[in-house]
């Protein structure tokens, strides 16, 4: 059985290697031009070049994005680039444009080409339009049920793959061609630089039309009536994967490592829990409370189900449920002496209470008695960004495990 593939965000080089680490078998990046998230710190053509020897030397792959709608300025340069990246041997491009395709395939031909959920692919007759065309895998709009993508599975060509959104952000728009940022900021959210205005406070008033109510819930400081909540379907991984989608794709560039290894080790259990035995899969619930200590909104199936209504969206905030910081990453551990040496994300103090965890292991507790920084004297707290510090740990812990610590406010 050829096994659906788990494509993880990598917003940079550490949250690459986090994605990898924690379980991912490719990942997807953008460089400095052509893609659509300008926020995200992105790739240089020798990042990228080091990112694919570190992830082809794991057996797994690297695809680039050129998902922007461009303009004919945006596409000044773009041939060289696409050689480049085909010279530095990425196993994929991911478009949404004609203009972009036809580009790639007259400067790289063999280059294989994903096409983007930005494309709005919804029904099978599009799919053999691009698949005639030599695209080989399609990313759906977010907007097809279930239902649907097993219909389009079933008659899809057996060499065309389909990928699709399972977790992360969603947008109002469709499939994400949004103009409120560009309308509102100057921002082109087409262009890779969306200012999320969808996550804006609003008051809806219609004042031609008295007695015409449009049904939101809404406080004393507006409403949050475009504020979609994040995908999940953590819950669903068998159903994903009977339906013939070949990958699940999380969305993320611009959130952080603790975000990305917390998501993608989730999803990695739950895929490889299925494969152990499909017919009596049963859904680890304590994967969905992991998923939840990490900074999220609300969750939603989206329209995998059903057409999304008004339970997808959040109304009364726009702000994230953060019930747990990210206070630190396991650099090195002295075995003989327990000792281990931790970058630190956010303050850490002595009589924390924090939770451990790994790519091949379960949380466990660790309650601070004694610290030291770099120059191996005693601190009572690490208050400092990325300071280099040593604590005792009695459980074996190794490189690129990550700490956490419950917020006192909640």
């Amino acid at each position: 059985m050829k096994r659906v593939e788990l494509l993880a965000p990598a917003g940079d080089l550490e949250k690459l290697k986090m994605a990898i680490t924690y379980g991912a078998d490719a990942v997807y990046l953008g460089g400095e031009s052509f893609g659509l998230r300008k926020a995200s710190k992105n790739f240089t053509l020798e990042e990228i070049e080091k990112a694919v020897k570190i992830v082809h030397d794991l057996d797994k792959k690297v695809y680039v994005t050129l998902n922007i709608v461009p303009h004919d300025d945006d596409l000044i340069g773009l041939d060289e680039y696409v050689k480049e990246l085909y010279r530095i041997n990425v196993d994929a491009v991911i478009v949404s444009d004609p203009g972009v395709f036809n580009i790639v395939r007259n400067s790289a031909n063999e280059l294989p080409i994903h096409l983007s959920t930005q494309a709005s692919i919804t029904n099978f007759e599009t799919i053999m339009f691009w698949y005639n065309l030599g695209i080989k895998r399609i990313v759906l709009a977010r907007e097809l049920t279930l239902d649907e993508i097993r219909e389009i599975s079933k008659k899809a060509p057996n060499d065309l793959e389909l990928e699709v959104f399972v977790h992360g952000a969603m947008c109002m728009s469709y499939s994400g061609r949004c103009l409120l940022s560009s309308y509102m900021t100057g921002r082109d959210a087409n262009r890779g630089d969306c200012a999320q205005a969808c996550r804006y406070k609003y008051n809806v008033v219609e004042e031609k039309r008295p007695g015409e109510y449009f049904p939101i819930e809404e406080h004393e400081e507006g409403t949050f009536i475009f504020n979609s909540k994040d995908l999940c379907m953590i819950e669903h991984v068998d159903e994903l994967i009977q339906s013939g989608i070949k990958s699940f794709k999380i969305e993320g560039r611009v959130k952080s490592s603790y975000y990305v290894a917390t998501v993608v080790g989730a999803y990695r259990k739950a895929i490889d829990d299925y494969y152990k035995d499909p017919i009596n899969y049963k859904f680890d619930e304590r994967l969905l409370t992991e998923l939840k200590k990490v900074s999220h909104r609300d969750f939603t199936t989206g329209f995998f189900y059903n057409e999304a209504k008004t339970n997808a969206q959040v109304y009364t905030t726009n702000s994230y449920i953060r019930k747990y910081d990210f206070v630190g990453m396991i650099k090195d551990y002295d075995e003989k002496n327990k000792i281990a040496t931790i970058e630190q994300r956010n303050r850490i103090n002595i009589g924390d209470t924090l939770e451990v965890f790994g790519p091949d292991r379960e949380y466990f507790e660790l309650v601070i008695k004694e610290m030291w920084n770099e120059d191996n004297e005693p601190i009572e707290s690490a208050p400092h960004a990325q300071q280099i510090i040593k604590v005792k740990i009695d459980e074996q812990v190794k490189p690129f495990y990550l700490i956490r610590k419950k917020r006192d406010d909640i």
